[in-house]
């Protein structure tokens, strides 16, 4: 029997932390919750036991952005933060410094318990399955197909990526661990060399719906990746942009199962 899920809420306003308390656990969701930043984090350093954590930006004392950067140093649960602010920039930092996903108030909490089941979804795919290595020759576009895998080692340029650990290394020595959703952008990337990849296909494929023609997610997300990847910002030179079309990763790819693979 699969077990329920933990969600945590860190919001300070009472309504909405009962709120979503009330409707998520009606769909089978065990809720913590918080009204700050600080006891959050003071409460997820006993027990770090939750698979997502709904963070709202204003927060009183310690604000969303600091409570996520912080977070992110020790954990790579996903995030996704709530804003109630019009401006496109509180979005675009919060994708920046590790969120996996945003959503502006006021909100329908059935479009937040979607976002959530999407990115479950994905994780729960990655956990027992990795994308083939190749895109197939007669199909019309690219890759989104996943074989079944314990661990495997994906080679490219300077780096290997293990998708057990989800670490990326570099051969200078440096490992980065990657959150969700940049692992899940670079499986993409991975999958798929040599193809471009619309940013409709990216959208889809990393957050379970089409991207919006002034929704800045995509960029801030590539540009994250290509930091990762060491890319310089003006000229990268592994995840390319094709104007008007989408990006593409430039280099080969081996992928050996792990087991395989003289570490």
């Amino acid at each position: 029997m699969t077990r329920s899920k933990t969600v945590f809420v860190v919001d300070d306003d009472a309504e909405i932390r009962n709120l979503l308390k009330t409707y998520l656990e009606k769909h089978q969701f065990n809720v913590r919750t918080a009204d700050s930043g600080e006891s959050f984090l003071a409460d997820f350093e006993q027990d770090s036991a939750a698979d997502l954590i709904i963070l709202d930006i204003m927060l009183p004392g310690e604000d969303g952005f600091s409570v996520c950067r912080s977070l992110r140093m020790k954990s790579l649960v996903p995030v996704i933060m709530l804003t109630a602010n019009s401006d496109e920039m509180d979005r675009i930092i919060g994708l920046e410094i590790g969120a996996d996903d945003y959503l502006a108030k006021p909100f329908n909490p059935r479009e937040l318990l979607a976002r959530m089941k999407a990115i479950f979804r994905r994780i729960e795919q990655i956990s027992v399955t990795n994308q083939d290595t190749q895109v197939d020759a007669q199909s019309d576009g690219p890759n989104t197909k996943s074989n079944p895998c314990i661990q495997k080692h994906f080679r490219f340029a300077d780096f290997c990526l293990d998708t057990l650990s989800r670490e990326l290394s570099h051969q200078d020595g440096s490992v980065a661990a990657l959150s969700g959703a940049d692992y899940n952008l670079l499986m993409l990337f991975l999958n798929n060399p040599g193809t471009v990849l619309s940013r409709d296909f990216i959208a889809e494929n990393t957050r379970g719906r089409d991207s919006a023609p002034l929704d800045r997610f995509i960029d801030v997300h590539i540009s994250r990746l290509r930091q990762r990847l060491h890319e310089d910002a003006r000229h990268p030179q592994l995840i390319k942009t094709i104007r008007g079309e989408g990006y593409i990763l430039t280099v080969d790819v081996d992928c050996k199962d792990a087991n395989s693979v003289a570490l």
